[in-house]
């Protein structure tokens, strides 16, 4: 049995990748349109044509997708062996035997492992870095792969303290339970800010507002409203660090923050760093 297996097993890690495999029944050309809008905002470009760009935790393989359709030579890899086959799903459905797109399994937690890929234009890592049971090491190893003059845009939960540590209680257990019991207990968890979200539209005299959060959720990245709760709920190992933690640890290793979106929640910041 694998090592992410017997995690599985234990309690220890949240099968990501078999909540983005039903996520690829939902993907169509507007979702992917949206992933690369972000990939373009973000990045500042207009398109990745010559440039390479590896991509740490794959998951559904979007973005994978996206930054090969705006022209670049793409490396995915991910720890998670489903969501290593939902990238390869995508590179069947829209670059079939593609050399340009290479997808493997690997573990961010790998330092040789990632200094044998070399160097890369763009290191991609969303929402990806806090999920491998030692964060300040993955992020350390992420770094190693990006090129003197290449971006490295990862996103990073937001440190919420007290708020943080109830989350990472529930998310464990979450793990914990048996599989009849997850479905419940996600909705049970998303219950109380869900409540929220509609008293506002109602005291507001806007309830459009909260079924719009619903509606119009592909907007945001290309993602799906559904499986992203589930991938927050369940979403197990987690950590969490304050902007500014980031901010200094890639200051020390020679990177420029060139960009940055910021929550004030429990949601993900994002950093653009550039690699002096």
């Amino acid at each position: 049995m694998s090592t992410h297996a017997i995690e599985i097993a234990h309690g220890e890690r949240f099968e990501f990748g078999k909540n983005w495999s039903r996520f690829l029944d939902v993907l169509d050309d507007a979702r992917i349109a949206r992933a690369e809008e972000s990939l373009e905002q973000m990045l500042e470009v207009a398109d990745l044509e010559g440039r390479s760009f590896l991509d740490i935790g794959s998951g559904s393989g979007l973005f994978s997708l996206a930054a090969r359709r705006l022209g670049a030579r793409v490396h995915s890899f991910d720890y998670d062996p489903h969501s290593v086959a939902c990238t390869k799903e995508l590179r069947r459905r829209y670059f079939n035997n593609d050399s340009d797109w290479l997808i493997e399994e690997g573990s961010a937690l790998d330092a040789d492992y990632l200094k044998s890929l070399g160097t890369f234009d763009v290191v991609y890592s969303w929402g990806v870095l806090h999920h491998t049971g030692d964060m300040w090491r993955a992020l350390d190893n992420a770094q190693l792969a990006v090129k003197a003059g290449g971006k490295l845009f990862i996103a990073i939960y937001n440190d919420q303290g007290s708020k943080s540590a109830r989350w990472k209680w529930a998310k464990k257990t979450y793990n914990d339970l048996p599989p009849f019991l997850k479905t419940p207990f996600a909705i049970a968890a998303l219950a109380p800010e869900e409540t929220k979200a509609i008293l506002r539209s109602l005291l507001s005299l806007r309830p459009r507002d909260y079924l719009h959060s619903w509606t119009s959720y592909d907007q945001n990245r290309g993602m799906s409203r559904w499986r992203d709760i589930i991938d927050w709920v369940g979403g197990y190992p987690f950590e969490v660090a304050k902007p500014d933690e980031i901010f200094n640890f890639y200051r020390g290793r020679g990177f420029q923050l060139t960009r940055m979106t910021c929550t004030r929640g429990l949601g993900c910041n994002e950093f653009v760093f550039t690699k002096s």
